[in-house]
């Protein structure tokens, strides 16, 4: 058997009125892509991305070992490399990777290139850009593979990944010996006693999860009042509450709902509460970023395809309109949606039926759609470049979440939250914010919304010494956030502003005269007389006596001291 007349169609065997498929004589299964994605976004999120690493690269290192036994059983091959480099021609025929024009041997020393992993994008899809390689299950399936043809232990490492942003995926070969020591960190994945540290870890942390919510089920019951929502969305303010009462109202029809606001504000959270609020809570809920994919890739992603619908379809696909039958599709950043795909969901929500890409029928849907946007989709609208049509389709009902600088009074519950939140992911005790703490936490715009608090709160709890979070354990743009003017009790003077506003930077500079008068762009000396005026030069002392500076030396008086008179 050589390599070149190795043909799919003989390798697969489907039996209709059994019911089963066989793949090189072997009985073989047909998973979904997304499917599998999901499965790993689940399991990455339930035991951490060490143990779902370690569970896909020796599930993948057995398939690959498998399926080299399956072609040596199968076939009699005219040398040992046509049946080692079968191995990445049945990757590339069950639509698992595309090689790339310059592709070589993983073996070489310039390695393997690949376009088109499935791993890789749906990783992007479902848990967005990585910072390390991600595709576990083809290094796992490759390693497996090449050890059984090699007859020695080979470890196939990725050093370049479309999953984190590079443009194509890149492998290499080696023996253990070969690796020396750039194998050790990724060993224990390969190893069998890493993956059983790895899920007694993991075991370990669900059945600590699972005495902590038996600990509080059992618990009398408590009110929380920093957490009204079961979705961890505080609502003390006017605005917010409002926001969660439509949302709930609106949960209880299938309308299409559009939630605006700026990034950050939590725009995905107000989507799963419309979710679990509604009688679609036990179907799934799935989102996609619409920004993240291109136009090509997003279409399939929603609409799916059909077999031979382009270069590297091998096989059907459903699409996330179908994926979440039942249950809720998110999209976020609709406003990103290119003109082709916006036809294609307007045709789809009013419809309610979609068609593959490739295909010539129509297939109903049972989902419905949720998306978000931190645009003002009425200027795009107006700029021609998103349809007017689908505007007003996706906007039967709009939710605006304000910006956190709009609803102050949720910053401090919505703060204690998060660091509650943070320690526990941590496994630290609960602290508190001192009165400075929460004083700046208050003054701080928080251009970045909640997303900035909750980074802000974890921080503290990753630097705090104590039980207490400090106002030097923010971060120093929350530190030095100045008092936002805000009228409060009538009209007041610009000259009491003007107070208030100097003394306030004082204290946020711990007492000293001269950064102060720096920052504020006047003189030392003429800070200095405000001071004076204001009597807040004793204070300024008992603030910080080491770093306060002198006064302006006195100045001479225009009428000469008549000298002492010498005596006799």
């Amino acid at each position: 058997m050589r390599l070149e007349d190795l043909d799919i169609r003989e390798l697969l065997e489907i039996d209709s009125e059994e019911g089963t498929v066989r793949f090189a004589g072997q009985r073989a299964l047909i998973l979904d892509a997304v499917a599998m994605g999901l499965l790993r976004k689940q399991l990455v999120d339930s035991l951490g991305p060490a143990a779902a690493r370690a569970v896909f690269t020796r599930f993948a290192f057995a398939h690959g070992w498998r399926m080299a036994e399956a072609l040596c059983s199968e076939f009699v091959w005219d040398s040992v490399r046509d049946w080692r480099d079968a191995g990445g021609l049945i990757h590339r025929l069950q639509g698992l990777i595309r090689l790339a024009p310059e592709a070589s041997d993983p073996f070489s020393a310039e390695g393997a290139t690949m376009e088109a992993s499935y791993e890789a994008e749906q990783h992007r899809l479902h848990m967005g850009r990585a910072e390390a390689p991600v595709c576990w299950t083809l290094c796992g399936f490759a390693s497996g593979y090449l050890s059984r043809t090699e007859g020695t232990r080979i470890y196939v490492l990725e050093d370049r990944c479309i999953g984190r942003g590079d443009e194509t995926c890149h492998f290499r070969a080696r023996t253990r010996e070969e690796w020396g020591t750039e194998l050790e960190p990724h060993l224990p994945f390969f190893e069998q006693e890493g993956l059983d540290v790895a899920l007694r870890q993991a075991t370990a942390k669900l059945a600590h999860a699972e005495r902590q919510h038996a600990a509080r089920t059992h618990a009398p019951a408590q009110v929380d009042s920093e957490r009204e929502d079961p979705s961890g969305l505080v609502a003390r303010s006017q605005g917010m509450r409002r926001v969660l009462e439509l949302a709930r109202r609106v949960a209880q029809v299938d309308s299409t709902v559009l939630i605006t606001g700026e990034s950050g504000v939590g725009k995905e959270r107000v989507a799963r509460l419309i979710h679990e609020s509604s009688t679609r809570a036990s179907g799934p809920f799935l989102a996609i970023n619409c920004a993240a994919l291109t136009e090509t890739l997003l279409e399939s992603e929603l609409f799916g395809h059909a077999r031979g619908a382009f270069t590297g379809a091998v096989r059907d696909r459903p699409g996330l309109l179908e994926a979440a039958s039942g249950g809720t599709l998110f999209l976020d950043e609709v406003g990103e949606l290119p003109p082709s795909v916006q036809v294609k969901l307007l045709r789809a929500l009013q419809e309610r039926q979609i068609r593959r890409v490739g295909e010539n029928r129509d297939r109903p849907i049972r989902v419905r759609v949720l998306a978000a946007t931190n645009q003002e989709l009425a200027r795009e609208v107006e700029a021609g470049h998103f349809r007017k049509d689908l505007y007003y389709r996706l906007r039967v009902v709009e939710l605006p979440v304000p910006p956190l600088r709009e609803r102050r009074e949720d910053i401090l519950p919505l703060a204690r939250w998060l660091l509650t939140a943070a320690a526990r992911r941590m496994e630290r005790p609960a602290p508190s914010l001192t009165p400075r703490a929460a004083d700046q936490l208050v003054r701080h715009t928080w251009p970045g919304n909640v997303r900035e608090l909750e980074n802000a709160m974890e921080r503290a709890i990753a630097l705090a010494q104590g039980r207490r979070i400090d106002r030097e354990d923010l971060p120093e743009d929350v530190r030095g956030a100045l008092p936002a003017p805000v009228i409060t009790g009538g009209i007041r003077t610009l000259e009491s502003l003007e107070r208030d506003y100097i003394l306030a930077a004082l204290e946020a500079n711990a007492g000293n005269q001269t950064v102060t008068a720096r920052q504020l762009g006047i003189g030392a000396a003429t800070l200095y007389r405000k001071l004076k005026r204001y009597g807040a030069l004793a204070r300024d002392r008992a603030l910080s006596p080491a770093t306060r500076s002198p006064g302006p030396p006195r100045a001479h008086s225009a009428t000469p001291r008549a000298s002492p008179r010498k005596r006799g």
